[in-house]
């Protein structure tokens, strides 16, 4: 099993330099005195550097009597600086305050601190309904999921795997999510209004982990078994690696866009991580589990994956819109080799899901099967295929969950579970009608 850590050791550090030997000293000739040491050769300067992490401008000190610092002694050494280079840097930056034309989403040069003017307001208004959709797990009654769960008739045993696996897949991939979202992805993005929605997807993908661990908690399940899953089932540890594999670049701290090859690279792994692991695996479990909630068990579970699927939802609808972006920027990434690998990327992602289907539905259950599932797998493919512009791999396949659309489709979705997972917003913020 992959994980960041064998990434990231350094297994190939160089050795220390080893001393040189020293000098055969030199045959001494007769009757002639022992000549006078000389001077060690002189050794080639070394520039030193300062070390990771360390400030390239470390603290000058001020005068300091007995080596105190006082307040007095800090405000001349402050007056007493040149200011003459910052205040040119000022006139300069009067000169150049950044247009919308500026900005891009990769390998931008303009100023990553300024938030406005925007460029990308559809970015601005998805933070802005993500922090309107604000939600946490402990709010949720899990009163009658603990005693369905306890009961000893009250779910199949196939209705409980359902239950062990989604938690058991979820809680590693949202992980992992998040992972690539604050070390790579960030970092990467260089528009400040699409770094502000990804801030308030990274603290989601926090609630979402948190949720795992509140529904594992509250029903007493073995947190071993579930939260190392992802190395114990086959079809939970091949999309695991998968998504290791396929994310390799945006987590690894030596990467860097700028060049067409890293930007392909970049591109490549975007792909991956919205189109498949945000776009594509969590959806056999979000159908399987939100089936037990129509059917009224475990529906403190299943409204608390329904929140989760409605900002899956729109992260993806994000990372979409942040695709797109960069093709329409970068028009000579997307040749034929890329929108082969694209569609590659995404067929791959599909057959992975359809696997963990056939895993977790042995035998019908729930009004569904696995034949069922991956016909709806298909037709999630679809959609995230014409989404960056690529042509459908099953034009004839049909949505055979057509409540699903429906439960994503907030504004179709009133009192799903006599709860008030439409009406819950901040302040009053936000309304579906």
């Amino acid at each position: 099993m992959l994980s960041w850590d064998e990434y990231n050791d350094d297994e190939q550090a160089p050795a220390a330099p080893t001393a040189a030997p020293a000098a055969a000293p030199a045959p001494e000739q007769a009757k002639q005195p022992a000549p006078a040491p000389q001077a060690a050769a002189a050794q080639p300067q070394v520039a030193t550097q300062p070390p990771a992490g360390a400030s390239v401008n470390p603290v000058k000190p001020v005068q300091r009597v007995n080596g105190a610092v006082s307040y007095q002694s800090v405000q001349a050494h402050i007056d007493a600086l040149n200011t003459a280079e910052a205040e040119e840097e000022i006139l300069q930056g009067a000169e150049s305050r950044i247009k919308i034309s500026d900005k891009a989403m990769i390998n931008c040069r303009a100023d990553v601190n300024q938030l406005v003017p925007f460029k990308y307001d559809w970015a601005w208004q998805k933070y802005l309904d993500g922090c309107a959709n604000h939600w946490m797990p402990q709010e949720i009654n899990m009163t009658a999921d603990v005693a369905l769960w306890k009961s000893d008739n009250g779910l199949t045993d196939d209705e409980r795997m359902i239950v062990k696996r989604s938690l058991g897949f979820f809680s590693m991939a949202d992980t992992v999510v998040a992972n690539n979202l604050v070390l790579g992805i960030y970092r990467h993005i260089t528009n400040p209004e699409c770094r502000q929605y990804l801030l308030r997807q990274a603290f989601e993908e926090a609630v979402h982990s948190h949720t795992y661990q509140h529904v594992v908690q509250s029903l007493g399940m073995n947190e071993a078994e579930i939260f190392n899953m992802y190395h114990e089932v086959p079809s939970v540890s091949k999309k695991a690696q998968w998504g290791l594999e396929k994310t390799f670049e945006i987590s690894n701290p030596d990467f860097k866009t700028g060049t067409e090859e890293a930007d392909r690279a970049f591109l490549r792994n975007l792909i991956s991580y919205y189109c498949v692991m945000e776009g594509m695996f969590f959806y056999c479990g979000f159908s399987q589990v939100l089936s037990l909630g129509r059917r009224n068990k475990m529906t403190g579970t299943a409204e608390q994956f329904q929140y989760i699927m409605r900002d899956e939802s729109a992260h993806v609808a994000f990372g979409i819109e942040v695709i797109n972006s960069i093709i329409s920027e970068n028009p000579n990434l997307w040749d034929e080799q890329m929108q082969a690998d694209a569609r590659q990327i995404i067929l791959e992602g599909l057959y992975l899901e359809v696997l963990y289907a056939r895993d977790t539905m042995p035998t019908g259950v729930l009004g569904m099967n696995h034949a069922m599932m991956e016909e709806y797998l298909q037709f999630i493919a679809n959609r995230r295929l014409t989404q960056i512009g690529l042509s459908e791999e099953f034009p004839a396949v049909n949505n055979p969950f057509p409540w699903m659309s429906e439960i994503i489709d907030m504004k179709k979705e009133k009192n799903f579970f006599e709860t008030r997972v439409i009406e819950y917003q901040v302040g009053g913020a936000l309304s579906w009608d």
